[in-house]
């Protein structure tokens, strides 16, 4: 990139090879389907911790037979391409790699290589338990990366577009046995553009049979974060029943409160703000710790009382004499 006057930036390189997203899009199917890395780009961008070359040794050892090997690889892609809660422009030139080395590599690593895709594709959200944020993809287009000073948004553009160019993969995986797979490839999927009512239907149907606590949680959210990126008027509707109804797993009602405060502006009702309130949900901290959406909010293990304190607090729903929390220990 030259370091003339940037009044026109970031739409002045649009579809350049500046652009990830023109890079991930230029791939092709051929190379994907055959990790074939040498027609991939990788130099024309960095990790955050050295030149993008680096990445394709990293994706060929974590698709190898060497478990011990292949552990450490997804261990440095981890570091190298998720940075304090940040996404960098060649990590989606990865996605379509690690897509299918999710899908077919290692089963013990599947689930960690799921996040990762989903983490690449999805804006710095450590700490963000709001109702506007916490199902949030999209970065400030403004965000740019220092090593490439390209717009984060774009690598997140090129990274959803990545996964749903790939929903044949990650849609069989719904129904891993394993239920950490199934909670990563919702995370995954909510990620994927456009309404996709393949994808909706999917989702739902999971949901309907889904006995882990985690991974239904999780289906939750993943079926809410696309219902409001795509202004679906039935949503809410969906979570209220949810959230509302007694005879609901308690962790079912908690996840579709969570995602009902997301796709509306109003208030929390009496009733979901008694439910959300009352001092027996503090035994789910620990249990929906491993819900992808709320692990970021408080790495050590609050990230479910951090997010309801945040929801319910920034819309005056409750005053401090009324918080369930105050009594409780944070660490």
């Amino acid at each position: 990139m030259d370091d003339g006057p940037r009044d026109d930036w970031p739409q002045r390189w649009a579809g350049t090879d500046c652009d990830i997203r023109a890079a991930v899009g230029a791939i092709p199917r051929a190379a994907r389907e055959g990790f074939r890395y040498d027609e991939v780009p990788w130099k024309r961008f960095r990790h955050f911790y050295g030149p993008g070359e680096e990445i394709p040794g990293l994706l060929a050892t974590l698709a190898s037979g060497n478990a011990e090997a292949a552990d450490k690889a997804l261990g440095q892609l981890w570091t190298n391409l998720h940075h304090q809660g940040g996404t960098i422009a060649v990590g989606a030139l990865a996605v379509p790699f690690l897509l299918r080395i999710g899908a077919t590599g290692r089963p013990e690593l599947r689930a960690e290589t799921l996040r990762l895709v989903a983490e690449i594709g999805r804006c710095q959200h450590i700490g963000d338990g709001s109702r506007e944020g916490l199902l949030r993809v999209a970065e400030d287009p403004a965000v740019v990366e220092g090593s490439t000073v390209c717009p984060v948004d774009w690598t997140i553009q090129a990274a959803r577009q990545a996964v749903t160019d790939d929903l044949h993969l990650l849609l069989p995986l719904l129904c891993d046995p394993d239920p950490e797979v199934r909670t990563m490839t919702a995370y995954a999927l909510a990620a994927a553009t456009g309404e996709q009512p393949h994808l909706s239907t999917a989702l739902h149907s999971r949901l309907a049979t889904e006995d882990d606590v985690v991974a239904r949680v999780s289906l939750i959210l993943a079926i809410a974060q696309r219902a409001r990126e795509h202004h679906d008027s039935h949503a809410p509707g969906w979570a209220r029943d949810l959230w509302s109804d007694p005879s609901r797993p308690p962790e079912t009602r908690i996840g579709a409160g969570l995602a009902w405060l997301c796709l509306v502006t109003d208030p929390a009702p009496d009733e979901l703000h008694t439910l959300l309130t009352d001092p027996a949900i503090r035994r789910y901290d620990q249990l929906l710790h491993p819900v992808p959406w709320l692990t970021w909010i408080d790495t050590t293990g609050f990230g479910l009382r951090n997010c309801i304190d945040d929801m319910l607090t920034a819309h005056g729903a409750r005053t401090a004499p009324e918080d369930p929390w105050a009594a409780t220990p944070s660490g």
